[in-house]
């Protein structure tokens, strides 16, 4: 059936319900649901938290009494026909008369995949997929959910600071503070909207991070992982002491001492043995171990070396740069990604989407790598 002018509104007004439940839903993806009888909205409704009624149900729910047999429902994910902490939500469209459901996305989940849809169809029930920019736009809202569905490894957004001439520390390692406070205030919501914060064993040592988000209403703290080939860190350190309330995870390879890995499990760390015989070969073999364990999104903080390693593995998906208005100089000032790279430029990665916006007086740089 050809989709209208209403028909964009409406799905476009359940992607944006969608995006009420980033941070919230985690392990489940962001849903937003609209039903319409007769050119008039029932209800509206998203997932508003793990384990609490799905969209599709939330909007039906704020129908009340009215009748919604023959209604239209919009939502921004194919709706699931499993059973999981709620009921099928296709058993509740199809119990309310809904004749039609008109989708902005596929949900690629072994669970899913086409199942719901296929469902309803049988059940009578017109069922319209969208496409162009509504799809990408409601794709995009779950990328952390997509890939760790068709992958099992988590969705990593590398976050980083640099001065005008590319650099991110100077050649004695100071880098506090490239960026403004306000660009560190952003940082610390991305930290709140992710399942853990990554960094490597240089930044641990030198900084001696506790990695939370430390702002007001942050929903949930993300687990923090250390790669540390050698299990150096410190159980002295801010990170092995915040255990307790914050989950920490450290990466180490087969070299590391187990005398020295031992202690680290004895006082509640998670450690990971990655295997590989180079840097990153050993980042995907953690990065699989982590989506085991459900973490679905990372938010890369650094140092350069690990970050090189994650670029040179290629499991970055998307860049956020800072740009401060400062220029350091200095042919051994530190750059953002030191991994081996590529030998020509027509070998580069290119992204698929950038984007700028002023945060204070630095300039912020997103670019989008890949789409899941």
């Amino acid at each position: 059936m050809q989709r209208t002018e209403t028909d964009h509104q409406h799905l476009a007004r359940a992607i944006e319900l969608a995006a009420l439940g980033a941070g919230r839903v985690h392990p489940n993806p962001v849903v937003g649901a609209v039903v319409v009888k007769d050119d008039v909205v029932l209800g509206e409704g998203h997932h508003a938290e793990f384990g609490g009624a799905h969209a599709e149900r939330a909007a039906l729910a704020a129908c009340g009494d009215a009748d919604t047999r023959g209604a239209t429902m919009y939502v921004s994910l194919e709706p699931c026909c499993h059973h999981g902490k709620t009921p099928p939500c296709t058993d509740a469209i199809v119990e309310a008369g809904i004749k039609r459901v008109v989708v902005a996305s596929d949900d690629p989940s072994e669970k899913a995949s086409g199942r719901g849809l296929g469902i309803l169809r049988d059940e009578g029930i017109e069922v319209d997929v969208a496409g162009g920019e509504l799809a990408a736009r409601a794709r995009l809202q779950n990328q952390a959910f997509r890939k760790h569905a068709r992958t099992g490894r988590p969705w990593v957004l590398f976050k980083s600071a640099m001065t005008l001439d590319g650099k991110v520390a100077t050649r004695a390692g100071d880098s506090k503070w490239i960026s403004s406070v306000e660009s560190r205030e952003l940082a610390h919501w991305w930290r709140a909207s992710v399942d853990a914060v990554a960094v490597g064993i240089g930044t641990a040592l030198a900084d001696d991070p506790q990695l939370t988000a430390r702002i007001e209403r942050a929903v949930r703290q993300p687990q923090r992982v250390v790669f540390d080939s050698t299990a150096r860190l410190p159980l002295t350190s801010a990170l092995v002491a915040g255990v307790p309330e914050v989950p920490l995870t450290v990466v180490v390879s087969r070299a590391a001492p187990r005398t020295a890995t031992a202690a680290l499990q004895t006082a509640g760390v998670d450690v990971i043995t990655a295997a590989g015989e180079n840097a990153p070969a050993r980042v995907r073999s953690a990065l699989t171990a982590l989506g085991e364990r459900g973490v679905a999104s990372i938010l890369l903080e650094g140092g350069p070396k690990l970050a090189g390693a994650f670029l040179d593995a290629g499991e970055i998906d998307e860049i956020r740069l800072f740009l401060a208005p400062i220029v350091l100089g200095g042919r051994s000032a530190r750059d953002p990604l030191e991994g081996e790279g590529v030998e020509s430029i027509s070998d580069a990665l290119r992204a698929l989407t950038l984007e700028t916006e002023r945060v204070a007086g630095d300039v912020l740089i997103s670019a989008r790598l890949r789409e899941w």
